[in-house]
């Protein structure tokens, strides 16, 4: 798949957008700041999953970076700065993790599924940024962490996602210990879908993207929200909840059509083709 250039964004650009194919691509692009998360990078990913809800051209995103390291987590050169605050920095603190909270979740409440392309290190809330991606493909020379225990700082914010996404004795093992993980073990712990060679995460993530661009967009929307919401029911009200959304699915012009191509062994012709 061939992706344009990027598009022209204000400098210094720090997070690039690329669109082909009903893919777009976020790279994040602080290479010497180890990518980390500052306040701009925060608002720039914020904007730009704002902005892509609501594009009909865009099915897919993928996740990337350029550099060294995917992602450091936050900037601490940033957050250090404002200890000469009055009160420390506590409110400056706890406007950033806010802020950042908020931009994860936008993630898991896009309609468009995101695949994070790992092509090197994720550690704290760079970690937490690829738990909160919906399918994730790691390099074979990536590593994850949850690092924060190792400088006073307990990666509680990361937690979240990360416990979303491996086992519980995983998940406090990391968090405990602070120890960087291989990308095998990101792979058996379930933190990312599949490893490939170094080099290429960002060919197979557009590769995995142009597979579910292919799919009728409005029922990977209706999918992925219910996906999201039954994981935090209890067993059966979140039978009762899916029972509902097939009833609507049903009623949905794609199911309709795709039902029927199945059953005349043809190729469905989805509304957003």
């Amino acid at each position: 798949m061939n992706i344009p250039a990027a598009r022209v964004a204000p400098s210094p650009a720090i997070l690039l957008r690329q669109d082909a194919d009903g893919i777009a691509v976020l790279t994040l692009d602080r290479p010497r700041a180890r990518n980390s998360l500052s306040e701009a990078m925060i608002a720039a990913l914020t904007e730009a999953f704002a902005a892509i809800a609501t594009d009909p051209a865009v099915r897919v995103v993928v996740l990337a970076a350029n550099g060294p390291a995917f992602c450091a987590g936050h900037d601490l050169k940033e957050l250090t700065a404002r200890r000469s605050d009055a009160d420390r920095g506590r409110e400056y603190f706890r406007q950033v993790m806010t802020r950042c909270s908020a931009m994860m979740q936008a993630m898991v409440h896009l309609p468009k599924p995101v695949v994070a392309a790992v092509q090197a290190t994720a550690t704290a809330a760079g970690c937490q940024l690829v738990a909160s991606c919906d399918l994730a493909v790691a390099a074979a020379d990536a590593t994850f962490a949850t690092p924060g225990v190792n400088i006073g700082l307990f990666c509680s914010t990361p937690m979240v996602a990360v416990s979303r996404n491996v086992a519980r004795k995983h998940a406090m093992e990391m968090l405990l210990t602070g120890d960087l993980i291989s990308a095998d073990d990101a792979y058996r712990m379930g933190l990312v879908n599949r490893v490939v060679e170094p080099g290429a995460a960002r060919s197979e993530a557009l590769k995995l993207a142009g597979k579910i661009a292919g799919k009728p967009t409005a029922v990977i929307g209706l999918g992925k929200q219910a996906f999201y919401r039954q994981m935090e029911m209890p067993l059966a009200d979140a039978y009762r909840f899916t029972s509902a959304v097939m009833a609507d699915n049903m009623m949905m012009r794609d199911a309709e059509e795709g039902i029927a191509a199945f059953i005349e062994k043809r190729p469905p012709q989805w509304d957003d083709e």
